[in-house]
């Protein structure tokens, strides 16, 4: 019987701490808006800036830069279009490839100039 008692005691106790807790309003949430803050700054931010960067160099590749794709295939760029990308990968071996699928530049091409030299 005394367990009981305790028992019930400790329960009527728990409700009135919880509902003077649940009275705190935005205490509550800070907490949840801190993290997503915190993922913002750590997670999302960081991306953004990658997924920029690479719109970039996209947007810069000339003729003669030698590149990577995500598949590994590495080549010297030889023609390009708003969407594809035309690499020569070997001595007369050309392969096309969709513009968002070059993944880094590796060098800068050469001027015309120092090829003729």
């Amino acid at each position: 019987m005394d367990l009981f008692s305790v028992a019930h005691a400790m329960g009527s106790a728990g409700q009135g701490g919880a509902g003077q807790a649940a009275g705190g309003g935005l205490a509550a949430f800070a907490p949840l808006i801190l993290m997503v803050v915190i993922f913002y700054f750590l997670l999302i931010r960081p991306q953004q800036k990658r997924q920029k960067e690479h719109r970039n160099m996209l947007a810069n590749l000339k003729k003669g830069d030698v590149v990577v794709t995500q598949g590994g295939l590495q080549g010297r760029i030889t023609g390009l279009t708003d969407a594809v990308v035309t690499l020569e990968i070997a001595d007369k071996v050309r392969v096309k490839v969709q513009r968002g699928y070059v993944a880094a530049l590796l060098s800068r091409g050469e001027n015309k100039a120092e090829n003729g030299a």
